[in-house]
């Protein structure tokens, strides 16, 4: 499948993007997002997962490499890999545990992981251009198909 392309320019479009992709994700659920620092990977995972019925603070997991939501729909974990000074560090926090095929996977800095962690659903590479942003996403599976959709749809 070829990459799709979108131009954002306000927050707000950010937002309507990320409520669309909670939208559609089901338990089982990989999404990868690669980017520059600021580029806006974390601001993504916050709203979707605000999308998907949290209502607490979404902290970013940089120091600690994952946090845990339990929604509704299924528990969402937010992966920041920045700081992965070494891929087997994975090991060490377990994980393959949470890819389960049950939970949602949101991974930030996926390329840390130098290739550990398996083909996502549905990558998603956000890139600053002036003042906005560039998100490209490309699907790798039929979620990420499902996933694909509402981005080609915005």
């Amino acid at each position: 499948m070829p990459w799709s392309k979108i131009d954002i320019t306000e927050e707000s479009a950010t937002k309507k993007l990320a409520t669309e992709l909670a939208n559609a994700l089901a338990p089982g659920a990989v999404l990868h997002l690669s980017g520059d620092l600021g580029a806006g990977k974390t601001t993504l995972c916050r709203y979707i997962i605000e999308a998907l019925g949290y209502r607490g603070r979404v902290k970013s997991p940089t120091y600690t490499l994952v946090e845990p939501y339990s929604l509704e729909v299924a528990t969402l974990y937010h992966f920041d890999l920045y700081r992965l000074a070494d891929p087997s560090e994975l090991e060490y926090i377990g994980y393959r545990d949470y890819f389960d095929g049950g939970s949602i996977c949101l991974v930030e800095w996926p390329e840390k992981a130098q290739g550990l962690l398996g083909e996502p659903d549905l990558e998603i590479q956000i890139k600053m251009i002036g003042v906005s942003r560039m998100f490209c996403a490309k699907a790798y599976t039929e979620m990420g198909d499902r996933l694909f959709a509402k981005i080609v749809a915005n």
